[in-house]
């Protein structure tokens, strides 16, 4: 979606979110926050170009990462570069591993029912990625960065989707110099990362 249109996305008011317990970094007390925010009374869908300088508003956001493991045990992670089209300028040009995006107010009015949150993560990866293997996915976390201008503003959720084989491609332009890389590789210098894609790295795969 162009960032030019009214866009409303799904946001909790970080007050709440203080209220479940307060961290800094990585929690991996993914179901007790989730389960909480998704049922809660204050979710609402407010306008982004308000909210991304509205800190007394989280933006829910699925953070999807894609593992690879080979036969010989060697892990690999699918990572990108963030291109100049993306919606969130202020990560433009940086290395990322997760893929995902807002939930916005149409994913609440799909036919297909279910929780908006849910459906606007899998539209996420369809309209991101392709994926032609079998995979198994589980949510493993919660990131929270207030140290950082963008992450003031948002609270991501971290699923981690073990594939069979490496064959998940982008769709957009935007996900730039894409492909799995040996884990080992990608914690020899992390200062590259957005600070999410660092956060989850050492939290995850350190």
């Amino acid at each position: 979606m162009s960032v030019v249109e009214t866009e409303h996305v799904l946001v909790v008011p970080t007050a709440h979110f203080h209220e479940l317990g307060y961290f800094e970094g990585f929690s991996a007390d993914a179901r007790r926050y989730l389960d909480a925010l998704l049922n809660s009374d204050l979710l609402s869908y407010r306008p982004r170009e308000q909210m991304e300088l509205d800190p007394g508003f989280k933006q829910l956001i699925p953070y999807v990462i894609f593992r690879h493991t080979d036969q010989q045990g060697a892990v690999s992670l699918f990572q990108y570069v963030r291109g100049s089209g993306q919606g969130e300028q202020r990560l433009h040009r940086k290395q990322s591993i997760g893929v995902g995006g807002h939930i916005c107010s149409h994913d609440a009015q799909s036919p297909s029912g279910g929780h908006a949150y849910h459906i606007g993560m899998q539209r996420e990866l369809e309209e991101e990625v392709s994926i032609e293997t079998a995979y198994r996915e589980r949510c493993v976390g919660l990131i929270n960065d207030d140290e950082t201008e963008v992450g003031r503003v948002h609270l991501g959720v971290v699923h981690l989707v073990d594939v069979e084989s490496p064959a998940v491609t982008p769709r957009e332009a935007d996900l730039a110099e894409s492909g799995f890389v040996r884990l080992e590789e990608l914690l020899a210098d992390t200062s590259r990362f957005e600070s999410w894609s660092r956060i989850c790295l050492e939290a995850l795969f350190r």
